[in-house]
């Protein structure tokens, strides 16, 4: 055999055992590239698979917290409600003079001249308690902040009458006679001092033989009114009347 047919065997042998390697090569990249390419296809899948059900369930936990954040917020609404509402009521108690009171505030002791009149008084109603001598004690005392007011445990309110009847005084269409027990409840020392004020009604009183005391306290009682109301004309004024 000539020397170059050997030759040009030995190199088709070399080349063709050269691209069957090459070609194993390829295929060995092929398959590791395609593996590679679903691993990273399976991880990216496994993540947004994670992340979805991680905000999915973050979803659940902010709607839990609204629906508890939105119950809490009823439950003040109503119970603001219902306190604004009772306190409402209460104060309206209080200012109508239906509910007993308790607080600070003086109580003041009225009563007629003592001995009795001086004899030869040309006018012994000088020396006698009056309706309106009454009457300017109750205006300094609501003058000077007093939130509740009685005389002989009778409670004033607003439809109240205090006037002259014979020898007595008729309160809340009940008649007394002398001596006159006011209690107030208020800031004890303004009340005082609104009655004993130089010139003022306490002092004009005692002028005249009239006795007044009057007593600081911790703790006035003030009954409630014990009256019937009487409403025949008048009517509440419906929303948006005039």
């Amino acid at each position: 055999m000539p020397h170059n047919v050997i030759i040009n065997n030995r190199s088709d042998i070399l080349l063709k055992h050269g691209q069957l390697s090459i070609a194993m090569v390829c295929v060995i990249l092929g398959i590791m590239l395609a593996v590679q390419f679903r691993t990273t296809q399976d991880i990216r899948s496994s993540l947004q698979f994670q992340r979805a059900e991680d905000l999915t369930q973050r979803l659940m936990q902010v709607e839990k917290e609204r629906n508890a954040l939105e119950s809490q917020v009823r439950d003040l609404r109503q119970n603001s409600g219902n306190d604004t509402a009772t306190k409402d009521m209460e104060n309206i108690k209080m200012g109508a003079g239906v509910v007993p009171l308790q607080g600070a505030g003086v109580i003041i002791t009225v009563d007629d001249t003592k001995p009795a009149v001086p004899p030869g008084s040309k006018n012994p109603n000088l020396y006698l308690i009056k309706d309106e001598d009454i009457l300017k004690i109750l205006n300094e005392l609501r003058a000077a902040g007093a939130e509740a007011i009685s005389i002989n445990n009778q409670r004033l309110i607003a439809s109240s009458e205090i006037r002259t009847a014979g020898p007595f005084i008729s309160i809340n269409n009940m008649n007394f006679a002398a001596p006159f027990e006011i209690k107030a409840i208020g800031e004890p020392a303004t009340l005082e001092n609104a009655l004993k004020m130089r010139g003022g009604v306490a002092e004009t009183l005692q002028f005249w033989g009239i006795q007044v005391t009057i007593k600081q306290q911790d703790n006035v009682q003030i009954p409630a009114f014990k009256g019937t109301f009487r409403f025949n004309l008048a009517q509440p004024v419906q929303d948006g009347g005039k």
